[in-house]
């Protein structure tokens, strides 16, 4: 089927050259930094993780959101999602492949991701994170490519197929419990060490990745004739709405632990983010961004006449993908680790050379999604009925 990514139109092939371009420029970038090292990043020993595991720690929520999909469709038979369900797998796919990409370029020395393999310990969460991030790779691609392609010839999926789509379901919610765990183990980190990081991990990812994949299924009916029906976007953004409110409150629930406890340790992160420290504040506009996109993503989606609104809905999507964008990169990460364990404050600004390869790696997904989503979008219109 990847002979139908190879035909498109003069816009198609301009999209495709412009992602390559920036990710060549990425993989300039990447060789600065292999060869010179982390050195050149803005991180440093106290905020040891920076741009590239913010963006992970995203990304993996994107990839564990495509379960919101798969649960009402084949758990419970609710049919309006058997044309949006497929996109939400291979979203899952590009979103674990930058994972992936983020945590190599992460890497002083890349090679040694192997020693992950063949020297694993089931002590540490970053083997059982490598574990069921692959787990979940393979998963979707199996799932996603033996549907789509049981389609393209007018079948239903075979049956040895539903046991891998119900393991799917347990492991989406795995693979971001896995990775809430690799900071909510680490007890020098205050803002980290709290019971509901898992909690808080799965609420913004099924509010930002639904999110974005309605985001994708209006720019796909606007380029194609692929419509993913009105009644499957509006059950989808209802399910962004709810979670979007449960990852609210979850974090107020973090500052009235903090603050009615009075523990200073618990209370320096949230007061760095959101007012500054000892003079320290480059975090402050972005949190308090993030807190009010947040509000206005939730109002606009609470109420029934701008949430139906399709002029209004992407507003308010991308008002609740910045704001948990900001959240889980900038406030969680960076801001876990000021300040240090020995009460100094060192901040973080990423690097130009940090900033072009981010771009190349989502340069890199976004190719993904394109080829994956043509594919689709040719077999469904050489199957208008498809078969589920």
């Amino acid at each position: 089927m990847f002979e139908k990514a190879l035909t498109g139109g003069k816009k198609y092939w301009l999209w495709i050259f412009a992602l390559l371009f920036i990710i060549v420029i990425a993989v300039f970038a990447y060789a600065k930094q292999y060869s010179y090292g982390l050195g050149i990043t803005g991180m440093s020993r106290d905020v040891s993780w920076g741009l590239y595991i913010s963006q992970f720690t995203f990304l993996v929520g994107v990839a564990a959101s495509a379960v919101m999909v798969a649960i009402p469709y084949y758990l419970h038979n609710y049919k309006k999602f058997g044309r949006i369900v497929i996109l939400g797998e291979f979203l899952a796919v590009s979103s674990v492949i930058m994972c992936m990409l983020f945590i190599v370029v992460d890497m002083g020395q890349p090679t040694r991701v192997m020693n992950v393999i063949l020297h694993p310990t089931p002590h540490s969460m970053m083997f059982w994170d490598m574990c069921v991030l692959f787990g979940y790779l393979l998963i979707n691609l199996v799932i996603g490519w033996t549907t789509l392609g049981a389609e393209k010839k007018g079948f239903p999926p075979p049956e040895w197929v539903k046991p891998i789509i119900y393991l799917s379901i347990p492991w989406a919610v795995s693979i971001h419990t896995v990775t809430a765990f690799l900071y909510a183990g680490l007890p020098g980190r205050h803002l980290w060490l709290t019971a509901i990081m898992a909690a808080r991990f799965l609420s913004s990812a099924f509010a930002a990745g639904p999110a974005i994949l309605i985001l994708l299924c209006l720019v796909v009916r606007k380029l194609s004739t692929f419509d993913a029906g009105h009644e499957a976007i509006q059950s989808l953004a209802k399910i962004v709405t709810y979670a979007m409110i449960a990852n609210v409150f979850f974090y107020f629930l973090e500052i009235f632990t903090a603050f009615y406890s009075n523990i200073p340790e618990a209370k320096d992160p949230l007061i760095y983010l959101f007012f500054g420290l000892d003079g320290y504040s480059k975090l402050v506009p972005l949190m308090w961004l993030a807190a009010v996109l947040a509000f206005v993503g939730i109002i606009l989606l609470v109420i029934p006449k701008t949430r139906k609104n399709e002029s209004i809905l992407p507003f308010a999507l991308i008002s609740v993908i910045v704001a948990a964008w900001i959240d889980k990169g900038f406030g969680l990460v960076m801001g876990g680790f000021v300040p240090n364990p020995m009460g100094h404050i060192t901040e973080y600004t990423p690097t130009p050379t940090e900033l072009m390869i981010t771009f190349g790696v989502y340069a890199i997904g976004i190719l993904l999604v394109s080829i994956f989503y043509k594919i689709v979008i040719a077999v469904r219109e050489d199957n208008p009925d498809p078969m589920h």
